[in-house]
């Protein structure tokens, strides 16, 4: 009995341990006053960032990713993430989003592609232009029209917005994007336990979005605890923290406008 409840008493440490560590990144980033926690969602900032082109400007085909830190105290672990599409020669952007308060909660509609979400500003994921973007365009709608958890919403594990995102980078396989370690929810696999990563460089294995390993070029090696990712980046060298981010190189902007 002894030796049970000193097994135990070890495990619980253990576990106590590791939570602590997980959400070290997280108390972080809200005790340092890198997440906006002020303010009614209406009054924060929502305007564009001026990181897409002007389709006033740029007449060729244009496909975007974005990620910012998601809403309120949810910002301190995880980013919200988008895509912007715009066909040749038109005159405006169409969104595609999980939206967590629709039903269903996908939603595809005109509106401007880099603009902050609820006060945190857009960091560009992927850029692609030209033949090749035109080509995803159609592809990406159609995916976003068959996302199979339209009805349903989870901001842990997920389905939620960034899993909807990975879902569409595998539907769609010339759109690669390398997800940021603080996507929660991109590890949730929607059929089987092992899937390709959504940059294509790599596969993934994952029970449920709780726990899983990643291995890819572009994302490096990557390990889901409880939700929470934790990594290393080889190619562009960098600690990959939940909460944090990263720690080192920038990540690499994916797409064919280098």
């Amino acid at each position: 009995m002894k030796k049970t409840l000193a097994l135990l008493g070890r495990w619980m440490a253990v576990s106590i341990l590791l939570l602590g560590v997980l959400l070290a990144g997280p108390v972080w980033m809200l005790a340092s006053d890198q997440i906006v926690t002020d303010g009614h969602w209406s009054a924060l900032d929502r305007t564009s960032a001026d990181i897409a082109p002007s389709p006033e400007d740029v007449s060729e085909a244009v496909v975007q990713v974005y990620a910012a830190r998601a809403y309120n105290w949810r910002g301190a672990f995880g980013v919200h993430i988008w895509i912007a599409t715009k066909s040749q020669n038109a005159d405006h952007y169409r969104l595609h989003q999980v939206l967590s308060w629709r039903r269903p909660t996908v939603v595809s509609s005109t509106d401007t592609p880099d603009r902050s979400w609820f006060g945190n500003p857009p960091e560009l994921l992927a850029d692609y232009r030209g033949e090749q973007a035109q080509q995803m365009i159609p592809q990406i709608a159609d995916a976003a029209s068959r996302f199979p958890y339209a009805d349903l919403y989870r901001v842990w594990p997920g389905p939620n917005s960034n899993s909807f995102i990975a879902w569409i980078a595998r539907e769609v396989p010339s759109l690669k994007v390398a997800l940021p370690v603080t996507a929660v929810g991109k590890d949730y696999l929607f059929d089987g336990v092992v899937a390709p990563v959504p940059s294509g460089t790599g596969y993934q294995l994952s029970l449920g979005g709780v726990v899983g390993l990643l291995v890819a070029l572009e994302e490096g090696i990557e390990v889901n605890i409880l939700g929470l990712g934790v990594g290393i980046d080889v190619m562009r060298p960098a600690l990959k923290l939940p909460g944090i981010a990263r720690l080192g190189m920038p990540a690499k902007v994916m797409g064919n406008r280098q």
